[in-house]
């Protein structure tokens, strides 16, 4: 798949003052800021709880909990914003003096997404008064309605597009309901339940509640870390408020600030909290948090982030590195037999279809996701991967699939159009812009898939079908440094929206040798200043090797900081080799 090198659209109207580094000027006046103030992060900085609507509602339904003394069930969804939400849920509830407080996550092989009629009836067991889902529950219709015909209120916290048909909870918090008046549409699930519990602590407050119950009022600022995991993981668009609760909980994580259980999991992932970035939490945290949820139960996940101890944690952690382990291995395989299928089709970059649909009996349902995303990102097309669930009625068998999309196709939009003009062609659907999921049963595999690409073809150009890299321009030699590494390291958080800055140029190529057969390690040389040398690395790129007689090479890289053995320099993470001469 050829790459073409496009530079951001750059905004010179934006003024900075002379502090500001002009490499970080450069990038800032290519990101989506209206003005340098946008910068200025800070907790005085985010949006208020009262822009949501129904936050009254809840904090009305929570209170009479509290005052009451009723009980409590968390819904949590089974991926790594769901669990976020859900220890932030109960770890505040408790301090708050709730003390019938538990949740149920849904195994995701058994249950479906979202609060199902299975799931209430399960629920039932444990004899709730309320029923709070976090990052789910907007599309739940038919559990909500089981829920309250057996007397059971539900709390719907969540953050995913609403469907035309709401359901009828006490109360929904979801920032993308009909009316929703707040600012930010895309924060995430463990964002919408912080705000739900800063509005409740601040009600609580006006009744003198704390002091009567003789309870130290908790500082909630604590939970940061929940939130900026949760945030990084659900790979939500970084927008101003969302960078001020990553920021934060960063800051907390690199002052030794975070609960026993992120602890565990950074030491297991060999990352120096002190040095914690956006990438490392969804790179390295996020992968192992979620393998519960793909492979077996996200309760596992949950229960690590709960622990309050390190001795407690560090095991539940170590089970958590092992699923990834094994997430890992039948990742590969499954991403090697879909390559090979769009290799046997023998169909030039120009001939492939603008949507790919694929399925495989043997493919693993949890796992779908991560292989939709690998081929989307090889092939630049939206990409959905399915695997068998369960059997339907009349011994058919139902489907689950997993969608990912490229820039300009919203995935979520584009199904639900493939719903409207085919009436009983797909099961269920939700999501978002970039990522959906679905379920249809397997006789109308072919018919969906002629829908599907069909749609594409109605949407996406030509020129939308051919894969970019965005780079922020080229760096001046004498910018090259550890410092400048280091100074935009902390200039972030950056992430999806508002990326972390890439660069091209052209380098004298001094030293090559590959590392483990799929990475290529370089020590470069800018072309405008050939005595300085810098170490680079270009992960799994052994299919474009540059040349031994090489002596230039074109590249796409960031700028990273690297030590090793107590020793701190600048290092350069190809994501592109573009040219080599």
């Amino acid at each position: 798949m050829s790459t073409q090198v496009q530079h951001r659209d750059s905004n010179p109207k934006l003024n900075f003052s002379d502090s500001i580094h002009p490499l970080l000027q450069q990038v800032y006046r290519q990101r989506p800021i209206q003005s340098s103030g946008e910068l200025e992060l800070g907790l005085t900085n985010l949006l208020p709880p009262e822009g949501f609507k129904d936050i009254g509602k809840a904090v009305a339904l929570l209170a009479d909990c509290l005052v009451s003394k009723k009980r409590i069930l968390v819904v949590s969804d089974f991926d790594a914003d769901g669990a976020t939400s859900c220890v932030l849920a109960i770890n505040v509830l408790r301090q708050f003096g709730a003390q019938h407080v538990n949740y149920i996550v849904p195994n995701r092989f058994e249950f479906g997404y979202g609060l199902t009629p299975e799931i209430v009836e399960l629920a039932k067991h444990r004899n709730p008064h309320l029923i709070i889902t976090v990052d789910n529950g907007i599309s739940s219709v038919d559990g909500v309605k089981v829920a309250n015909s057996v007397g059971i209120d539900v709390l719907i916290t969540d953050h995913h597009i609403a469907p035309k048909q709401l359901p009828a909870a006490q109360a929904i918090v979801n920032p993308n309901q009909p009316g929703c008046a707040f600012g930010s549409k895309c924060i995430a699930g463990v964002g919408v339940i912080f705000y739900v519990m800063l509005a409740l602590r601040s009600y609580l407050r006006k009744i003198n509640w704390f002091h009567e119950n003789n309870l130290e009022e908790p500082n909630l600022a604590h939970q940061l870390d929940l939130v900026a995991l949760g945030t990084i993981a659900d790979v939500v668009p970084l927008d101003r408020n969302n960078r001020i609760l990553v920021d934060e909980g960063l800051k907390r994580m690199r002052s030794g600030q975070t609960r026993p259980g992120i602890t565990a999991l950074l030491q297991i992932a060999n990352l120096n909290s002190k040095r914690i970035s956006a990438s490392n939490l969804g790179f390295g945290i996020g992968p192992r948090l979620n393998a519960a949820g793909r492979l077996d139960d996200m309760s596992a996940g949950i229960e690590c982030l709960l622990a309050e101890s390190l001795s407690e944690a560090h095991p539940l952690a170590l089970n958590l590195d092992t699923m990834n382990q094994d997430r890992k291995k039948i990742e590969s395989g499954m991403r090697d037999q879909a390559h090979k299928y769009l290799q046997e089709l023998s169909l030039e970059e120009e001939h492939l279809p603008p949507a790919l649909c694929l399925y495989n009996e043997n493919w693993h349902q949890g796992v779908v996701g991560i292989v939709a995303s690998r081929i989307k990102d090889k092939y630049h097309r939206p990409v959905i991967a399915f695997a068998r669930g369960h059997e339907g009625k009349n011994d058919s068998i139902e489907l689950k699939g997993s969608a990912r999309s490229i820039k300009g196709f919203h995935i979520r939009d584009a199904l639900d159009s493939v719903a409207t003009k085919n009436q009983g062609l797909i099961t269920k659907f939700g999501g978002h812009a970039m990522a959906a999921g679905l379920s249809l049963e397997l006789d109308y595999l072919k018919e969906f898939e002629r829908a599907f690409v069909q749609e594409a073809s109605n949407v996406l150009s030509k020129e939308q079908l051919t894969a970019k890299i965005l780079s922020d321009g080229s760096v001046e030699p004498q910018w090259l440094t550890v410092e400048t590494a280091a100074l935009i390291n902390d200039a972030g958080p950056w992430g999806q929206e508002f990326p972390e800055p890439l660069f091209d140029g052209r380098f004298n190529l001094i030293q090559q040798r590959k590392v483990a057969q799929r990475h290529l390690k370089m020590v470069l040389s800018p072309v405008q200043d050939p005595r300085r040398l810098i170490d680079a690395i270009a992960f799994n790129v052994e299919e474009i090797w540059p040349d031994e007689s090489s002596k230039q090479i074109d590249i796409a890289y960031r700028m990273s900081v690297n030590e090793f053995q107590g020793k701190v320099n600048l290092q350069l993470i190809v994501e592109q080799i573009l040219a080599s001469a």
